[in-house]
């Protein structure tokens, strides 16, 4: 009997509220999801929550769950584990911020991502600041489009116990209200950090040509989701596994290393709606020729939800449909008894509310040993119908990757 592949297919923020304008129903259960629906048919679909009560509805808390691994225990911050696929190997007397490239006006967000600025520009702009606000103990470090981080030296504790807010939550309120707080002089040198950006970048060459172009500019940072250097076990040591992790998104990568995965890089992939789906799938075929495990994550869903963008959404979570699951459906759909397919959002991201919620989410597994309940298609909705729950959302890896029937 071969070896079983396992293969995690995540669409990063996919689950969501019933909308008026979609006659009450939700962006998945009006997508067009053949291949989801095919896996609800025959495999088994369940509900689950991935965001421990007390914890921030984030997606690394709920994908730190997503692997197997209790936040309770093992989550430090945002900033860490994105700074682990940068590169940067943090000391015992540093901590990382999760670094956003905004655009402000008048004192409000607008835009938690400066117009989805590219990499390109982005990079520009990261050399500025290290040039005009970088010190000994200040350092920043380029990610993708708006996704940056900044290191800082010094008080580790102080830093931490900073209350700092995600910008995709505060859209359109006001800056000054939702500063980082506490009354240290930690606070006071991220504020000013923050409050010194806007005069550096408003009059950058690259922002009055973006603002020229109608393009929102990346006019201020916004620092928050720090922590100190992540330790955890490795998959293999918890789950006797070997595999890899496809992502845009540096936090997602960061994840997979910390867990001691492969990350391979895709050609066209941008955390965005242009993601190159199909790309994907093709490298995580090719991944499962060597290894046991692999973990898709597609940010597009997650981004059109922030948007308040419907139309956007239903498209990404097609796209997901046809070019990641359908692609990898294709290949073992003949084959179920050598493989196992998990199929499922991180949390919800209402278009109503554009931001993360800590709602329950439904899940769908198909393959070796999964027993259909007979649902009829995959969406939020009908997942209700179904008996199968898993209470606590990290334990939902080891019950995908146990020998038994499910």
């Amino acid at each position: 009997m071969k070896k079983l592949k396992y293969i995690v297919l995540v669409a990063d923020g996919m689950a969501d509220y019933p909308l008026e304008e979609l006659g009450g129903k939700t962006p998945l259960e009006v997508a067009r999801t053949t291949n989801m629906d095919f896996l609800a048919q025959q495999g088994k679909v369940g509900i689950t929550c991935f965001v421990p009560k007390g914890m921030t509805p984030g997606s690394d808390i709920a994908n730190l769950s997503i692997f197997g691994y209790d936040p309770v225990k093992y989550f430090s911050g945002r900033g860490p584990l994105e700074a682990l696929n940068i590169g940067i190997d943090l000391k015992d007397d540093e901590v990382a911020f999760r670094c956003n490239f905004i655009t402000v006006e008048n004192d409000k967000l607008v835009d938690y991502s400066a117009g989805h600025i590219t990499t390109k520009e982005a990079l520009v702009l990261i050399k500025t600041l290290n040039k005009t606000l970088g010190a000994e103990d200040v350092r920043f470090y380029a990610g993708v489009s708006y996704r940056h981080l900044m290191v800082v030296r010094g008080a580790v504790p102080e830093f931490l116990n900073i209350k700092c807010y995600p910008p995709h939550d505060i859209m359109g309120e006001n800056i000054p209200k939702h500063l980082p707080k506490t009354a240290t002089a930690e606070n006071e040198k991220i504020i000013q950090l923050m409050g010194k950006s806007k005069n550096v970048l408003s009059e950058h060459e690259i922002n009055l040509v973006r603002i020229d172009l109608k393009e929102n500019p990346a006019n201020m940072i916004w620092l928050w989701g720090q922590g100190k250097k992540v330790q955890m076990p490795t998959f293999r040591q918890k789950y006797g596994l070997e595999g890899s992790v496809i992502s845009a998104v540096d936090l997602i990568k960061g994840i997979g290393i910390a867990a001691g995965l492969t990350p391979i890089a895709v050609p066209g992939v941008t955390g965005y709606y242009d993601t190159n789906y199909e790309g994907k799938a093709e490298y995580a075929l090719e991944a499962l020729k060597d290894k046991d495990f692999i973990f898709v994550h597609v940010e597009a869903p997650d981004e059109a939800g922030h948007n308040a963008d419907t139309r956007e959404k239903i498209k990404a979570i097609e796209n997901f449909d046809r070019y990641v699951v359908g692609k990898i459906l294709a290949e073992f759909k003949d084959r179920k008894d050598e493989v196992r397919i998990l199929v499922l959002p991180d949390h919800p991201t209402p278009i109503s509310l554009r931001t993360h919620t800590a709602d329950p989410i439904c899940f769908v597994m198909f393959g070796a040993g999964i027993e259909s309940n007979g649902l009829d298609a995959f969406n939020e909705n009908l997942a209700q119908k179904s008996k199968y729950t898993i209470s606590v959302g990290h334990d939902l890896m080891e019950s995908f990757l146990k020998k038994e029937n499910i």
